[in-house]
């Protein structure tokens, strides 16, 4: 192919990309939506001061006397690993003993998001190899350790594994709506144990005299967004940890892309005393942040699932990603599901000893994963 056929630019800022021709790449996925990225850049949450430069490949070529975008990577430049899910310390502190420098590295991901969903943005595998192919050469020929893939969908990982790199694998819970028509018929698919738990937890809520509400788009008010950021720092404090985000960023998800957001309040004597914030699209919802100001046993739960996923019913979305780990979902009905990941080291020595470490990591996986299966909440086919 020759290089005329198409044109490869690296860009630290979206704002010069069409935002209707980057969208049309992303699948309908709100996470990779152009409103999405480039307002973690505009609220400064994406920036070289913040270890998350971004360093966007777009891919245009010349269609009917003009230049298209057709092909995209969410790539940033990283000084850390934090805000990934997908965890490498252990191999940062390996190269450090060694005298290596393992950041910066590359890392092509949504940012704080780990949801499934298209790395190389594109219509067609050629341009998905092109894609490819610059990413490793970006790696190749600068002052990076490595580059990673996180989250790509099961197509994209094949091809990224054909082109050398090293695949990982991680377990998330799921959620998937069997065209349910309520949220009781839902439950009736479910062990009698699991059904009377739900129910207990929903009724404590309820008892304690706690309302929800769900708003989305315009629905949502300035005061909402205050209270909602308040939650989301104080989620973090309690784990002795730094917020990615910010009440700027949340103000612009809410003005650039309200259609894509499901905000669910709880209330009680009239005041808002927790929230969780969700993303969805036309077939999935994406949980992401909690935050309470008061304990209330069952208030996690009804917040954070049971609301969502009256939502996903009401709304005929497919799927319900629940965000990293968390093995209490499973009696709560989300469902094992491997994810993927795919990585490439510099350094040859370190690259073969990861590739043995994730190969024995997978083998320990998919034990773990059939022994969750065991313990899935829903009745066996039999009706038993």
């Amino acid at each position: 192919m020759h290089m005329r056929e198409y044109q490869l630019e690296i860009i630290d800022n979206l704002a010069g990309a069409d935002p209707a021709q980057w969208d049309a790449l992303t699948g309908g996925n709100p996470t990779l939506r152009h409103a999405f990225l480039q307002s973690l850049i505009d609220a400064d949450c994406t920036t070289a001061q913040t270890g998350w430069l971004p360093q966007f490949i777009l891919l245009r070529r010349e269609a009917g006397g003009r230049t298209v975008l057709t092909g995209a990577v969410p790539l940033y430049l990283k000084g850390h690993s934090y805000g990934e899910y997908v965890f490498d310390w252990a191999w940062a502190e390996a190269y450090q003993r060694a005298g290596l420098d393992y950041y910066p590295k590359l890392l092509a991901a949504s940012p704080f998001t780990p949801c499934t969903g298209s790395r190389l943005l594109a219509a067609t595998d050629a341009d998905r190899s092109i894609l490819i192919e610059a990413m490793l050469t970006l790696a190749r020929e600068h002052d990076v350790s490595s580059l990673h893939v996180l989250f790509a969908t099961e197509h994209e990982q094949g091809m990224l594994l054909a082109a050398g790199m090293m695949a990982r694998t991680a377990v998330q819970f799921h959620w998937r709506n069997a065209n349910y028509p309520s949220f009781e018929t839902y439950l009736a698919g479910m062990s009698h144990d699991k059904r009377k738990k739900i129910r207990q937890e929903r009724r404590k809520v309820a008892d304690a005299g706690i309302t929800l509400r769900r708003k989305t788009g315009t629905e949502i008010t300035g005061a909402d967004w205050d209270f909602f950021t308040s939650c989301y720092r104080r989620t973090y404090r309690a784990h002795h940890s730094t917020p990615y985000l910010n009440r700027a960023f949340f103000g612009l998800l809410g003005e650039r892309m309200g259609e894509n957001v499901l905000l669910v309040l709880a209330e009680r004597d009239g005041l808002p005393i927790a929230a969780s914030l969700n993303l969805f699209g036309a077939d999935t919802l994406y949980g992401r942040y909690w935050g309470s100001g008061e304990f209330h046993s069952g208030l996690h739960f009804e917040a954070c699932y049971y609301q969502t996923i009256e939502f996903c019913i009401e709304r005929g979305i497919t799927l319900f990603e629940g965000g990293a780990q968390g093995e209490h979902k499973l009696a709560r009905g989300f469902l094992p599901v491997k994810c993927n990941s795919a990585h490439w080291l510099k350094e040859p020595r370190f690259a073969h000893a990861v590739e043995d470490f994730l190969r024995r990591e997978r083998d320990g996986l998919d034990e773990y994963v059939d022994e969750l299966q065991e313990h899935a909440p829903f009745k066996a086919p039999s009706g038993g």
